[in-house]
């Protein structure tokens, strides 16, 4: 079936729209929030990425954070990274995955390129900071990418807990618009022009060749806890629960946002900057943290 390069142009603008404004842990920066990264990457310094900070008894392990598709390490984490490091954790955010130089926009490169640079960083945390292991959490491609880390570049002996919210484990059909763009013999052609401007785009998708290889013979490795977060308002991991890992191991731990507050209606982005979320993650990796995630949480600044 032969189709115009003007309707191609027209479906690869539409599907990398969906990209880039979505598929992310906070919104790509307006040219004004771009001037003020410098800004906010000094005042992090005196916060989070402290290559000073030392752990605790009370947490004794750093924090590595992720950040997903167009995100980096300022943009995604604003909100988190702060939380954190109020809460008394020597907290490390990279960004990863630069593609074609461009910058402020990372997690472009395809994901084992990103990967070996995850592995890079926590190497570089654990000299740093003196401990044998990191915990990490990742939003939306940082839920799914450090899989890559521990499966196949070591990564299982040098993490203990993994987190991930807007979490995507076995990929999206963005709305249903794939199943609709396979049969009509576009995906691959739109695809193609995707690709040369983020490689890790098409790896997202569900059944990629990247997910297949991933997810083979079991989805987890052993010794690390998981926990995955999902919203069922989720309007690009669909199904949502396509953010769940499937291994029946016990240190597997899939959370509902909405069994923990059932009037929370946060869809991909909000996930990244909601209190919930941050209190699960923050108990998940300090047991003597409250248990107790509920709607209350909400109130929390």
């Amino acid at each position: 079936m032969h189709f115009s390069k003007t309707v191609l142009s027209v479906a690869a603008v539409t599907l990398t729209s969906i990209f880039s404004t979505l598929i992310q842990g906070s919104p790509i920066p307006t040219r004004d929030e771009a001037a003020l990264t410098p800004t906010l990457a000094k005042r992090s310094s005196s916060g989070f990425n402290d290559w000073n900070c030392k752990p605790t008894a009370q947490r004794p392990l750093p924090v590595v954070l992720v950040h997903g598709l167009t995100g980096n390490a300022i943009t995604n984490w604003f909100y988190m990274a702060p939380r954190f490091v109020a809460e008394g954790y020597c907290v490390f955010a990279l960004s990863y995955g630069q593609l074609n130089n461009v910058p402020i926009i990372y997690g472009l490169d395809k994901m084992e390129n990103s990967a070996q640079q995850l592995s890079d960083f926590v190497d570089k945390v654990l000299a740093s900071t003196g401990t044998s292991k990191v915990n990490i959490f990742g939003l939306s491609e940082g839920s799914l990418m450090p899989r890559h880390y521990l499966r196949f570049l070591g990564g299982a002996a040098k993490v203990n807990k993994f987190a991930g919210a807007s979490s995507i484990q076995y990929g999206t059909d963005l709305l249903g618009l794939v199943n609709i763009l396979e049969p009509l013999g576009l995906y691959d052609p739109i695809a193609a022009v995707i690709s040369p401007f983020c490689l890790s785009c098409t790896q997202l998708i569900r059944n990629s060749t990247f997910l297949q290889k991933l997810n083979a013979g079991g989805d987890t490795v052993p010794g690390v806890d998981y926990l995955m977060i999902a919203s069922k308002y989720d309007e690009i991991v669909t199904p949502y629960t396509s953010g769940f890992l499937k291994d029946k191991n016990p240190l597997v731990h899939n959370q509902l946002l909405q069994d923990w507050c059932p009037f929370d209606v946060s869809d991909h982005l909000l996930q990244g900057v909601n209190p919930i979320v941050f209190n699960g993650v923050h108990a998940f990796f300090t047991p003597s943290a409250d248990q107790n995630i509920s709607c209350g949480d909400l109130l929390q600044k």
